[in-house]
């Protein structure tokens, strides 16, 4: 089943938007119906959906338009820096962010990855299967994460409750999918949690510097004034739940596609140096984050077509939808590793496009080419076929694969 064999049938403008924010299993054909009448819909009062890619780009690129500055709760009590700061206040933050993501900082931490992604497989190579989601895709990038704070393995468990509290609260109180001020009562106990977490770690790094990035946050300067305490925990709160969650989405996808496409699959293990190439376009066919944090227009304006965008109203861009557009990609419907140009809009654009792009792509390149090596050869499940795909951020529940 490849990209091009979809089709889609005729939608109203507010069931097509209800149907892009809700069902994720097969979006692409409903992305381009979206981008064909018109490239935004305004499905209710307050919100405009953007879906063409230059509709995207405009509003990514016009931060004074459309502000980043709340828009997001989840059991933080502060904005989350940089992603809900504006200009020219984010361009502080990025100054010490940036080089902590930055290619020769990854390439340092090649090895570490390399070990963590052995790690897993190992517990499981053997047994010839695995819930690919929850034994590999949901532990793996939490892993390399505890390596860039300097901590321990043993706080692999902390984290994973903690990213759980804030984007999957029904884990812990089963009313949380049904009831916001429940779910929101468990983001809001697990967020102190963080804070409190953080708080330690930050104690202990100013009593004992070492070279982690904890302790860069505790010791840089911009322009000769140190972060806060409160800065430096809002940083925190944002790489727990924005870089230990969407890697693990990426690889639900990419594995999913890759176990239904072994053409594709065989593609990786002939010939291991389309991986490059092949994060790209699985990036940009699966569209992990579906959509970007709603901009909140900061006066009365208009988008490029002259739909009109009233002040204080909230405008989602679809990443999904830009990555399928015809008018970028000509053959959008077709996953082709051989791409040359991809220009996919995956981790967003504009000032507030992806800080760990970079560390991201480095997870998913060397999963592809270690996976591949000592797994070449995997499928579906029997019985498994019917693949569940979570709203929010795309990700696959309980992907179980199999191998000979």
């Amino acid at each position: 089943m490849t990209g091009d064999s979809h089709e889609t049938d005729g939608a109203d403008p507010s069931t097509l938007g209800l149907e892009l924010l809700t069902d994720l299993a097969s979006p692409q054909p409903r992305y381009q119906e979206a981008i064909a009448q018109g490239g935004c819909l305004q499905p209710m009062d307050g919100l405009t959906l953007t879906f063409s890619r230059d509709l995207n780009d405009y509003v990514l690129r016009h931060h004074e338009l459309f502000s980043s500055v709340g828009g997001l709760q989840l059991g933080n009590t502060r904005p989350l820096i940089p992603l809900n700061v504006d200009p020219p206040q984010h361009g502080k933050y990025r100054k010490i962010l940036d080089p902590l993501f930055a290619p020769k900082r990854m390439d340092e931490q090649e090895s570490d990855i390399v070990a963590r992604v052995h790690h897993f497989i190992d517990e499981f190579v053997d047994r010839g299967e695995c819930n690919f989601t929850e034994d590999f895709a949901e532990l793996f990038p939490s892993a390399v994460f505890l390596g860039l704070m300097g901590l321990d393995w043993g706080e692999l468990d902390t984290f994973l409750r903690l990213r759980d509290g804030i984007l999957r609260p029904e884990k812990f109180d089963e009313m949380a999918a049904f009831d916001g001020a429940v779910r929101l009562r468990v983001q809001e106990a697990t967020g102190q949690e963080i804070y409190e977490y953080f708080g330690r770690q930050l104690d202990v790094r100013e009593a004992n510097p070492t070279d982690d990035v904890l302790t860069h946050f505790v010791t840089a300067e911009i322009d000769g004034e140190r972060l806060s305490r409160e800065e430096i925990l809002d940083i925190c709160f944002l790489f727990l739940i924005a870089g230990l969650d969407t890697v693990s989405d990426s690889l639900t996808c990419f594995y999913a596609y890759l176990a239904q496409h072994p053409e594709h699959r065989r593609q990786i293990v002939d010939d291991p140096s389309v991986i490059p190439n092949a994060v790209e376009e699985l990036l940009r066919w699966e569209s992990p984050v579906p959509g970007g944090v709603p901009r909140l227009a900061t006066c009365d304006t208009e988008l490029p077509n002259g739909m009109k965008i009233g002040a204080g109203s909230a405008v989602m861009v679809s990443y999904g939808a830009a990555n399928v557009d015809p008018a970028e990609f000509p053959d959008a419907l077709v996953v082709r590793f051989d791409r040359e140009v991809n220009r996919h809009i995956a981790f967003g654009g504009g000032v507030h496009r992806c800080l760990g792009s970079h560390l991201a792509r480095r997870e998913l390149r060397i999963t592809l080419r270690e996976w591949h090596r000592r797994i070449p050869d995997y499928r579906l499940k029997p019985g498994t076929e019917q693949l569940v795909y979570r709203p929010g951020l795309r990700s696959v529940e309980n992907l179980t694969l199999v191998w000979p």
